[in-house]
């Protein structure tokens, strides 16, 4: 952090602090001209107004809040580049190899290490499940796929870090597609979905597809598309959008509409629809276009746990 935004930080948090108590010692003044406890001389059905102080037990609560909000600060980082009298750090933003990582956990078994007590958490979890995690690693995906054990694990592993997107029972949701169904933008095999897992996907469909068409069209084109896995829909209308969807939609989608795996565009003639595959959403998709991003989890999990991962999203589509 800047020596700017530090003391910025600083002044903004014990101006607050001590605002307070500026406040609460103002408040606590009499200035009313008015012995505490007498009438105000102010009377409302019956209701007479008295000048009473603030309850002691508020105003304790109130100083006590102050001097442990100062004391916290001053014991432990907050303050900027404070690091606090305990010399604790807030996080470890470095990366440990394998030998730092050994290193540390010795560290934090000791009680030497710095770090905090997550970050020492990390690092045995990593000494005492890692050696587990490469045993699995150094098979094939479609083996792990036989192995009971494996898949319990890329289980706990999924619901931990990709059920906030696919859902608990991986089947996704609008924008987030189905993993149980077959369909696969890029590929459904062991070596394609661990590469999706490790490095990620972006999809974008731009506007109108980049293309000359116009808003009149739109409909015309979301009817034929509508009509390629055998929907019931007009025939007629959805010839003059086939004229429109061959304006450039077939580049990524191809000619018949089967998609291409190789650019993530998706397949029209299944019934896979990652937003939607009503009249409505389809011309929605095509006036505004879509975009996608799925993160990277190598440098999250690591190798050995996205092959675990990986096991377990290809048995869900395998039956």
């Amino acid at each position: 952090m800047t020596s700017f935004w530090s003391i910025f930080i600083t002044v903004i948090t014990l101006g607050v602090i001590f605002g307070c108590l500026a406040l609460l010692i103002w408040c606590m003044k009499d200035k009313m001209g008015v012995e505490e406890g007498e009438g105000m001389g102010h009377t409302f059905d019956g209701i007479e107004e008295v000048n009473n102080p603030l309850p002691k037990w508020w105003s304790y609560m109130f100083v006590f809040t102050i001097v442990f909000g100062l004391g916290y600060l001053a014991a432990y980082p907050g303050l900027g580049n404070w690091k606090g009298l305990l010399g604790w750090t807030s996080s470890n933003q470095s990366v440990l190899n394998m030998e730092e990582s050994k290193a540390a956990a010795a560290e934090a078994r000791d009680g030497e290490s710095g770090w905090v007590q997550y970050d020492q958490e990390v690092v045995l979890a990593d000494a005492q499940y890692g050696p587990i995690f490469k045993s699995f690693a150094a098979k094939p995906v479609e083996a792990l796929v036989a192995d009971a054990e494996a898949l319990k694990i890329g289980q706990r592993l999924f619901l931990q870090n990709c059920a906030q997107c696919h859902g608990s029972d991986a089947k996704g949701g609008p924008g987030f597609p189905n993993l149980t169904d077959g369909s696969w933008l890029y590929g459904g095999d062991a070596a394609t979905i661990k590469a999706t897992i490790m490095n990620g996907r972006r999809g974008m469909m731009p506007p109108k597809g980049g293309l000359p068409v116009t808003d009149e069209e739109i409909p015309a084109i979301a009817e034929y598309i509508y009509g390629l896995n055998g929907r019931k829909h007009d025939a007629a209308l959805a010839a003059q959008g086939q004229a429109g969807f061959m304006k450039g939609c077939f580049a990524c989608h191809g000619m018949d509409g089967t998609g291409n795996k190789l650019m993530g565009a998706p397949n029209l003639t299944d019934k896979a629809w990652l937003y939607g595959g009503s009249r409505k959403v389809i011309e929605e998709s095509i006036r505004n276009g879509r975009a996608g991003v799925m993160p990277a989890w190598k440098e999250v999990l690591g190798e050995d746990k996205v092959h675990l991962i990986t096991a377990y999203v290809y048995s869900l589509s395998q039956g």
